[in-house]
């Protein structure tokens, strides 16, 4: 069944507005029952009432608007109803209608933030002692308690610890961190919880139905989502409302009231973020602000927005959305699956920074627009981090030969080309980072070094066979030994393929095409005759640069990267060589 609502205080007439009750404390809950979203507390409370089992002090810490201040005046009335103690207060007797106003004289609500000194806490102890003018007990409720002081809350301690029989303590408070923990020890806490969208949809209909105003159900669900759990902000968002628009209440009414777009104008720049398409979104955003809506509540709509793509893409069902209507939850979903996990979790991490900023800059609509143009040119996250994945599985072969692993790789600079290994055969072989080609046994001899040393290095995946590929000869040194030589300038070269793990590739892929165990070593070939110093030709950065880009391996990074040279050293000379 649904809840039921609390009977509205009696409205004045038109022209006497000095008497005017504002909705949030018209229809504010009377009863445990109708305390929407809060069922664990009544049930709680009420059940302590029924056993005779009641403490002397209880914190109820939460959210704003969420029932705090209510729940403590209606379990006030349940400890003093005249037929009381009760779990149900009758709300008729003179001590039930005199708390709920707020005046009941052995019912003390005290605001903490500005009672907060040792003083006024000391003339409370000393109130204490007195007993109830009427009442049962004498109740204390303290708002915003953490707001007291040290010396405030050491002076509270001991009469919160052994209080009078007849005084009880309520404490509410928003921050319950701040509270000291002599005082939570002392204290029944109750942790009240934000109130779901669709509990405070079904509040406001109830109240536009009492306050005989019409108002379409997509606006009142806006107002619902906006409130993001407190209720007390969704009643006073209907009150500007029934101001604004007194006769019906539109959903254009409520984004124009609040300066936010609709789900159709969120939808479209979506669309143009998921497109790649910057132009589409800053003319969304331009068309949005014309109308009136405002650059920072567009970002912040559209950050829950791409939250609830998140979670869709995330694999969770649309009752998770928080954002999201039901008519609009399929194409929710399908934006999540579009845009991917990791590219969702890079635009979020934009707005969020965007937002921040936006607090403390004049410029928000230029902020706004950086935003969504880089959101624009994301990359495809979620293909780069296969594609890392993948670099990763060869991340041991790319280490070998003297290149450390890539550790990250700056956003936008994702490969245009993706690493394809060399397929294997159906061919076994021994060694998983050799891969077997169907090739012919070559007789190796003097006149075949050269041909048996490709044949091998086709055989083998992985980065340090693009440097293997640079040799300057390969000789017969034994009837079952090849050396490999480098020039001069490519010791770096030799130094990757002598690696111990490297010689046992080289050698396995070399027994696969001779067909009997070779030994292979590597060297530098002799250094020719110097050239006098005055004959060398000296060849401007710009040129090496250009000629270093056409070396095979820079291509290879460069299109495996996105990356570019901008620099060219000169190799070492290896005096050993």
């Amino acid at each position: 069944m649904p809840p039921t609502i609390a009977q509205p205080e009696e409205v004045p007439a038109a022209g006497d507005s000095h008497r005017y009750v504002v909705v949030a404390r018209r229809y504010r809950p009377q009863t445990f029952a109708e305390l929407i979203g809060q069922e664990h507390v009544a049930q709680a409370l009420s059940n302590a009432i029924a056993s005779q089992r009641v403490g002397h002090a209880y914190l109820f810490t939460g959210a704003r608007g969420v029932g705090k201040t209510s729940a403590a005046r209606i379990f006030a009335k349940a400890l003093n109803c005249e037929h009381g103690p009760t779990p149900v207060p009758c709300n008729e007797c003179d001590i039930c209608q005199s708390i709920s106003t707020g005046e009941d004289v052995d019912v003390l609500e005290i605001d903490g933030a500005s009672n907060r000194g040792i003083d006024e806490i000391r003339q409370l102890r000393q109130n204490a002692g007195v007993r109830p003018s009427r009442s049962r007990y004498k109740i204390y409720i303290i708002d915003e308690v953490h707001m007291l002081t040290r010396e405030a809350f050491n002076a509270l301690l001991k009469t919160l610890e052994e209080p009078p029989e007849h005084v009880k303590f309520i404490f509410c408070t928003t921050e319950a961190t701040k509270i000291p923990i002599t005082i939570l020890s002392r204290c029944q806490r109750f942790d009240f919880a934000g109130i779901l969208t669709r509990s405070i949809h079904q509040r406001l209909q109830q109240i536009v139905i009492a306050e005989g105003v019409e108002a379409d159900a997509e606006a009142l669900e806006v107002l619902a989502r906006r409130a993001a759990g407190s209720m007390r902000d969704s009643q006073s968002l209907l009150e500007q409302l029934l101001a604004f628009s007194p006769g019906r209440i539109t959903v254009a009414d409520v984004h124009a009231m609040l300066g936010t777009a609709g789900e159709e104008r969120l939808g479209s720049l979506l669309e143009h973020l998921i497109g790649r398409d910057p132009v589409g979104a800053l003319a969304d955003l331009d068309a949005a602000m014309n109308a009136g809506v405002d650059a920072g509540q567009l970002i912040e709509q559209l950050f829950g927005l791409l939250r609830d793509c998140m979670v869709a893409a995330a694999g969770c069902q649309p009752e998770a959305f928080l954002y999201t209507s039901p008519s609009a939850a399929k194409k929710v979903t399908e934006a999540g699956k579009r845009l991917g996990l990791s590219t969702l979790l890079a635009a979020m991490q934009i707005l969020d920074q965007t937002l921040s900023r936006m607090r403390y800059s004049t410029q928000g609509r230029i902020l706004a627009e950086l935003a969504l143009v880089r959101i624009s040119h994301l990359e495809d996250l979620d293909e780069l981090a296969g594609l890392i994945a993948q670099l990763q599985s060869d991340a041991g072969v790319a280490t070998t030969a003297g290149v450390q692993p890539m550790a990250a790789i700056p956003p936008g600079s994702a490969a245009k080309k993706k690493y394809e290994p060399p397929v294997a055969s159906q061919a076994p072989s021994s060694d998983p980072q050799v891969v077997s080609q169907p090739v012919a046994k070559i007789s190796l001899s003097e006149q075949t070094a050269v041909d048996v040393w490709r044949a091998a290095l086709d055989r083998i995946p992985g980065m340090v066979v693009d440097q293997a590929r640079q040799f300057d000869s390969v000789t017969l040194a034994a009837p079952n030994r090849l050396v490999i030589r480098f020039k001069p300038g490519y010791a770096v070269f030799k130094s990757a393929c002598e690696r111990p793990e490297q010689v046992v590739r080289f050698e396995r892929a070399l027994a696969e095409v001779v067909g009997e165990p070779i030994r292979v070593s590597f060297a530098l070939s002799e250094n020719g005759p110097a050239k006098p110093e005055t004959a060398r030709t000296i060849v401007p950065p710009h040129q090496r640069l250009a000629e270093a880009s056409k070396h095979p391996l820079v291509r290879q990074a460069s299109e495996l990267f996105g990356a570019q040279p901008v620099r060219v050293d000169e190799p070492r000379r290896d005096s050993a060589g």
